[in-house]
């Protein structure tokens, strides 16, 4: 792997006599396609050491709740399988309490030559490893695999998704030659680790297979949210995987004309598992490239990428490949350059701002309250529907997800809690959500990555306007709204 996908995050040394290598599996929640699993086989075949995965859900985590809870531990029962098969240890860890799992990660790391972890650049998790790191009496590194380009060979942040794209021309072809070994398990021939640390699993135990199958109340005792219940869709790598072949086999080819279309079902369903970890961009890039029968070390570059295509691809998979890397990449890369406001209405470009705040005292619409609109008590259908998919069921068309956010800003009384209310909706119960996306996209419908549009509105100024009425002469929406908004007729 390129060597800018690695970030040692502290001067502990590199300890030769101790018992294991260490990852701690926090972002990238699979035995497949996984740089940094990748990293920790190599560093325990270097050493002639055991590999012991730590894979750990906290209780205390912001937003947790019974649906990401649920969608995580289904992932960690495929992982648990998984690993059983290989001479690799795997540590399955649920906290009980709030609390209870801190000192963990230390603990290992303690009998341990050296930790990897996963680096992923926001909500809590690079503020845990951070200060978790600090402490460790080994070394620790951060291996990033969040998407085809590393994080760290983009020169700076990125205002458009049009210097973006130029900057992927030119970098793109490298890094998409160089995926993860799909399967880094296989064959694999390292020393065994004869039994997890005694004291530790006496203080730690790890969780047992009872709450792994998720029985009826195996989430009932945890201090979580209970008012936010599992969503249909199932977690893990096995799972992710088939909603990608079923993405490539049935849906990809009508990408282009029907993904806007919520009654057409063609979009790939991938965001909760991209976010989650559960499988890799790099898998996806690679499948929907095989579904155009190539391969990457096929790939040719494209005369010109303003739009879509950075290689000489049909339109369907240039098209959904412009979305993976173009638009998923650009969110990340801007987490990155902002890691103390990505999430926030300062972090909006100054234009938009300032155009916001010239009409902050509009008249609007109608005013509604936080939970008025967390309960889909509006006067818009359409708008009512988008939000009872995403309570009930963790998701949101996406077409619909930008008119969902744009119709917030002339429900309430200034921009900037327009921007909170949303944030903290998609952080609640989207399984896609606390994600950079997420974040990204609730900022480009209030201007991130757009351009001034004219005519000047009230309310809206110069961000871009939709209206739920546009939407419904000309998306399919029928079926849509019999499911999500009871309506029998449009």
């Amino acid at each position: 792997m390129s060597s800018q996908r690695i970030r040692v995050l502290n001067r502990g040394p590199l300890r030769r006599s101790a018992d294991y290598v260490l990852y701690w599996m926090l972002a990238a929640r699979r035995p497949r396609h996984n740089f940094a699993l990748e990293r920790a086989i190599e560093l325990s075949r270097e050493l002639g050491k055991p590999l012991l995965v730590l894979e750990a859900l906290s209780a205390g985590y912001p937003w947790a709740s019974d649906r990401l809870h649920h969608f995580v531990i289904q992932g960690m029962a495929d992982n648990r399988a998984a690993f059983e098969k290989t001479r690799v240890a795997y540590y399955p860890y649920v906290e009980p309490s709030h609390g209870a799992g801190r000192g963990l990660v230390e603990a290992l790391a303690a009998r341990a030559a050296c930790v990897v972890a996963d680096d992923f650049p926001c909500f809590f998790l690079p503020r845990l490893v951070s200060s978790v790191s600090s402490r460790l009496p080994v070394r620790c590194e951060a291996v990033d695999g969040n998407g085809i380009v590393p994080l760290a060979a983009a020169p700076r942040e990125f205002a458009r998704a049009f210097d973006f794209r130029r900057f992927l021309t030119k970098s793109l072809l490298e890094h998409a030659q160089a995926l993860p070994k799909p399967d880094p398990l296989r064959g694999l021939r390292l020393p065994r680790l004869a039994e997890l640390p005694e004291d530790v699993v006496a203080r730690w135990p790890p969780a047992s297979p009872e709450l792994l199958a998720l029985g009826a109340s195996a989430l009932s005792h945890l201090p979580i949210d209970h008012t936010v219940p599992p969503a249909a869709l199932a977690g893990g790598f096995r799972a992710a995987e088939m909603a990608l072949t079923r993405f490539c086999e049935e849906r990809l080819a009508r990408y282009v004309e029907e993904r806007n279309h919520p009654d057409a079902s063609a979009t790939s369903q991938l965001s909760a598992y991209l976010h989650f970890g559960h499988i890799s961009a790099h898998q996806v890039f690679a499948r929907v490239l095989e579904a155009d029968e190539l391969t990457p070390a096929a790939l040719e570059p494209a005369p010109s990428a303003q739009k879509s295509p950075f290689f000489q691809l049909r339109p369907a998979p240039a098209a959904f490949l412009d979305q993976l890397v173009t638009w998923r990449e650009l969110g990340y890369n801007f987490c990155v350059r902002r890691p103390d406001d990505y999430d926030r209405y300062a972090s909006l470009p100054p234009w938009a701002r300032r155009t916001l705040r010239q009409h902050q005292e509009d008249p609007r619409e109608r005013l509604y309250s936080a939970s008025q609109l967390e309960h889909a008590k509006t006067t818009d259908p359409l708008w009512n529907a988008a939000q009872r998919e995403l309570r009930e069921s963790g998701q949101m068309h996406g077409y619909l997800r930008m008119l969902w956010g744009k119709r917030v800003l002339a429900w309430t009384r200034t921009p900037e809690r327009a921007h909170r209310i949303l944030v903290e909706l998609n952080d609640k119960y989207a399984l896609d959500g606390r994600d950079p996306n997420s974040y990204n996209g609730i900022g480009w419908c209030f201007g991130r990555y757009d351009r001034p549009w004219g005519p000047e509105r009230p309310v809206y100024g110069l961000v871009r306007y939709m209206t739920s009425a546009s939407a419904r002469r000309k998306l399919h929406l029928e079926q849509y709204l019999l499911r999500w908004g009871g309506e029998r007729r449009l």
